[in-house]
C-alpha cells in the first residue's frame, strides 16, 4: 500500500499544515521569481543543461529570483546559472521513494512531502513558468499552470517553452487537434511561448514584468483615490 493512504488522518492534515507555513515563511521575501522545469536525466554535457544554465543566470541578472525542484539535471542546471547570476537560487526538494539528492547550488533549500503542497510553492511566487524538454513532471506542471491561467484561478503569466525541436509537436497537436475539436479556445494558446533563445526568454518575462507593474501602480492609485472619496 501507497504510504500516504496508511496511518492517522489528523496526522496527516498536520504534516501538509506545516509545508505550507514552512513554505510561505521561508519564500515570503523572494522578490519576483521564475520558475522553471525541466528533466533531471539531462547531464551538463546537454544541450539543453547549457541552455537552462544561461537562461537562469540572465534572469538572475535582471533581478528574477530562480525556483526549481532542487534535484539533478535541469534543475541544477538553472539554480548553478542562479548562482553565476548572483541571484537568489530555491530549491522545492521533494522526498521520493528513489531518493532525489539536493543538488549543491540552492542558496535556498525546502524540503517537501507532498507534491501539491510543493506545487503551490512554484506558482504562488512566479511571474513566470520556462520549461526546459522534461518528462511528466514538467507537463504536469506546465499544464497546471495553464489551466489555472485558462480558469482565471491566477493572474495570467508567461509559459515559455524551451526548445522548438522538442516542444513544437506538442504546440502544433494543441493548434491543430484541440482547438480543431473545440475542446480549447484559440486565444487559450495566448499565454504560451515557444523559443530556442535565452535572450528572449528575458524579453518576454521583463515585459510581463512592465505590464505587471503598471496594472499594480493603477491599483495602488485607485484604492488611494478610493479612499479620498469616503473621507
Amino acid at each position: 500500500m501507497v504510504e500516504d493512504l496508511k496511518g492517522d488522518e489528523t496526522w496527516r492534515l498536520f504534516r501538509i499544515l506545516s509545508e505550507f507555513i514552512e513554505g510561505f515563511d521561508a519564500l515570503s521575501d523572494t522578490g519576483p521569481a521564475v520558475s522553471i522545469f525541466g528533466s533531471a536525466r539531462l547531464k551538463s554535457n546537454n544541450k539543453y543543461y547549457k541552455k537552462t544554465v544561461e537562461v537562469s543566470r540572465l534572469l538572475a541578472k535582471n533581478g528574477y529570483s530562480i525556483i526549481t525542484g532542487g534535484g539533478p539535471g535541469i534543475m541544477e542546471a538553472a539554480n548553478k546559472g542562479a548562482i553565476m547570476g548572483g541571484g537568489m537560487s530555491i530549491g522545492l526538494n521533494i522526498v521520493l521513494p528513489q531518493e532525489q539528492a539536493a543538488n549543491k547550488y540552492q542558496t535556498r533549500s525546502l524540503h517537501f512531502k507532498y507534491f501539491f503542497s510543493r506545487k503551490v510553492m512554484f506558482v504562488k511566487y512566479a511571474i513566470g513558468y520556462v520549461c526546459m524538454p522534461g518528462g511528466f513532471g514538467t507537463m504536469d506542471e506546465f499544464f497546471e499552470a495553464l489551466t489555472l491561467i485558462q480558469t482565471h484561478k491566477i493572474y495570467p503569466f508567461p509559459l515559455i517553452l524551451f526548445g522548438k525541436d522538442y516542444w513544437s509537436p506538442l504546440v502544433k497537436f494543441m493548434n491543430s487537434h484541440m482547438i480543431k475539436f473545440k475542446v480549447i479556445s484559440p486565444k487559450d494558446m495566448d499565454f504560451i511561448s515557444i523559443t530556442d533563445d535565452p535572450k528572449e526568454v528575458i524579453e518576454i518575462i521583463n515585459r510581463h514584468m512592465e505590464v505587471k507593474q503598471k496594472l499594480m501602480e493603477d491599483a495602488e492609485l485607485g484604492r488611494k483615490s478610493a479612499k479620498k472619496v469616503r473621507r
